[in-house]
């Protein structure tokens, strides 16, 4: 034991004077050279926040000296940013002269402290709380607050692709979370010894990259094999982490790995290359920076269409749900706030279909495809409207349903959330708990086979799944299907809403995060976002390769490649599914 231990710290010795002895030559593109024109830096003092309230902060801007104010410059924002003033705006002024790098504006921002109270006090440094949180705070603080602030006199593009942001460590994981989050606004990034750590969620974005359906970055990495490792994570081993998962879904990206510690050391050494990596062809082809999914391992290749995303269908409306496809081809969704429900026609015409309809919400067809199910919140009721002629019917009363489908053979099931139950409406008329053996329940679903109930809990992490049974009850109730949550959202529940099945099996959940794609084993292959700037979906419908998504206010569609399966046709037996 004594000799293992002896040979531990000689190896963490070791280690530690082989960071110590790191050193780079500094690029020649970092040192002045003569006759290059040279940029202006100028600072100052930010503390209007209220996104990050009580902070104030440093930040500099750099505009280089080719920058006449009669184009709009490219932009490259620095987190940690006056650590970066020693070395970037020198590089800035070679590379730009050069034409290497397009005329950009450099951005340096410092994480902000809340001043301390007195003398007996310690300020709040936000570092941490700002950069190593997985979320889309710290992004919505830079383009709604520090940019217009710092930026308000200078003419900069609005081009994604002409935007870059870079940082170190908790610096690295913010500079590409405000890219994964907004790719409409920043698609180049450069990290070194990024924390893509277990601090605030980090750990879970390699993951993330994969599920997720693949965004437009370019992306270069860079960590030294003697890196921090900590009770959180080893940095060395996270990058190449994150590296395999943008290389397996096909993302543009490079690396540079190298000996050292946690430092800069060596990502200034390579700054010059990794600029004009990212900058490459910025006039040309190398301008946009694309996905590429024929590069790419990702199920976004199984399951969507390149080139065709999402289209708006309805907007203006109060708050959107329970869309519900007719054989027809129809599509009937409708407004909760504003008790209406609405019709979509093949041709795209949207018409009223009804009004004041007890604040409807979930809804479903029968076989027939005339027979349209509704929740009636107020006073609480199943009803149904003849599509055709407009009757009116009552299925069930005394009841607060959330969400409803109707099974080929008649079978009714709803959810009711204040009970956490589902219920059923037997063929027969018979209203009955078919289980009540839930953490919650929402939206309301039938397997493609139609042998099974699933029941989304809003407030949790699962889909629950339950067999039927031949009187219309739920048998072998568990909690089934495992969501993916925001990494670092405040509560840490799904919003598992609407769902809708494919043919081959796959289950389609909305969810906070976007509509995630599970197999029938229960595990998320993909996850789809909504269109950026928009509310996450309440529910999907997918009728034949037309995925539906109610967002807010708005109704989109997508193509897809998918295969719906409608619980008012015949069921339908996938093939036995990876184990």
């Amino acid at each position: 034991m004594k000799t293992a231990l002896s040979l531990l710290g000689i190896l963490v010795l070791t280690g530690s004077l082989r960071a110590q002895e790191e050193n780079y030559p500094v690029p020649p593109e970092s040192v002045k050279q003569e006759g290059v024109p040279v940029g202006i830096v100028t600072k100052g003092v930010f503390n209007e926040s209220t996104i990050f309230p009580g902070t104030t902060r440093d930040y500099a801007v750099y505009v280089p000296a080719q920058y006449d104010g009669s184009q709009p410059a490219a932009l490259m924002v620095f987190q940690d940013g006056l650590g970066y003033l020693n070395n970037v705006p020198v590089t800035f002024d070679n590379l730009i002269h050069t034409g290497e790098m397009p005329v950009t504006i450099g951005l340096f921002v410092n994480p902000g402290v809340v001043p301390e109270l007195n003398e007996n006090s310690l300020p709040r440094y936000n570092r941490s709380f700002e950069y190593d949180a997985a979320d889309d705070r710290y992004a919505r603080f830079l383009l709604t607050e520090m940019m217009p602030h710092a930026l308000k006199d200078l003419k900069v593009t609005s081009d994604p692709n002409l935007r870059a942001i870079c940082g170190s460590s908790s610096g690295g994981i913010a500079a590409f979370q405000v890219a994964w989050e907004r790719p409409d606004q920043f698609r180049r990034v450069f990290t070194t010894v990024g924390t893509y750590v277990g601090l605030r969620g980090g750990n879970e974005l390699p993951v993330l990259v994969r599920k997720l359906e693949p965004k437009p970055i370019r992306i270069f990495l860079q960590d030294g094999k003697n890196d921090n490792n900590l009770y959180c994570g080893s940095w060395w081993v996270a990058n190449q982490d994150m590296l395999a998962s943008f290389q397996w879904a096909g993302y543009e990206v490079n690396h540079a790995w190298g000996e050292g510690g946690h430092n800069r050391k060596h990502g200034n050494a390579i700054f010059p290359e990794v600029l004009r990596w990212l900058w490459q062809d910025w006039k040309g082809e190398g301008a946009v920076v694309r996905t590429h999914l024929d590069q790419s391992k990702s199920k976004a290749n199984d399951f969507l269409v390149e080139g065709e995303g999402w289209q708006l269908v309805s907007e203006g409306h109060g708050f959107t749900e329970g869309p519900a496809v007719n054989p027809a081809g129809e599509l009937f969704f409708s407004d909760l706030e504003q008790s209406k429900i609405w019709r979509v026609a093949v041709g795209g015409k949207v018409s009223l279909f009804q009004e004041n309809t007890g604040n409807v919400n979930g809804l479903a067809f029968a076989p027939d495809g005339k027979t349209l199910y509704g929740c009636e919140g107020n006073p609480g009721r199943i009803i149904s409207w003849n599509i055709e002629s407009g009757e009116k019917k009552v299925h069930a009363e005394n009841v607060k349903p959330n969400d409803v489908v109707v099974a080929n053979d008649g079978t009714v099931y709803f959810s009711e959330p204040r009970k956490k139950a589902i219920h059923v409406i037997t063929p027969e008329g018979e209203v009955k708990v078919a289980s009540a053996d839930f953490s919650g329940v929402n939206g309301v679903v039938l397997s493609a086979d139609q042998s099974l109930v699933y029941a989304a809990d809003f407030g949790g992490r699962f889909v629950w799944s339950g067999q039927r049974k031949p009187d219309g009850t739920l048998a072998y109730v568990q909690p089934y299907y495992h969501m993916d949550t925001p990494p670092a959202s405040v509560e840490v529940r799904s919003q598992a809403d609407g769902m809708a099945v494919a043919k081959d099996g796959w289950l389609l959940v909305a969810t906070a995060m976007g509509v995630q794609i599970c197999d029938q084993p229960g595990r998320v292959n993909l996850i789809v976002p909504t269109p950026i700037g928009e509310r996450y979906p309440s529910n999907v419908a997918l009728h034949g390769n037309t995925l539906y998504a109610t967002c807010g206010t708005k109704v989109f569609k997508r193509k897809v490649k998918l295969d719906g399966a409608q619980a008012w046709d015949k069921p339908v037996k996938p093939e036995k599914p990876r184990l």
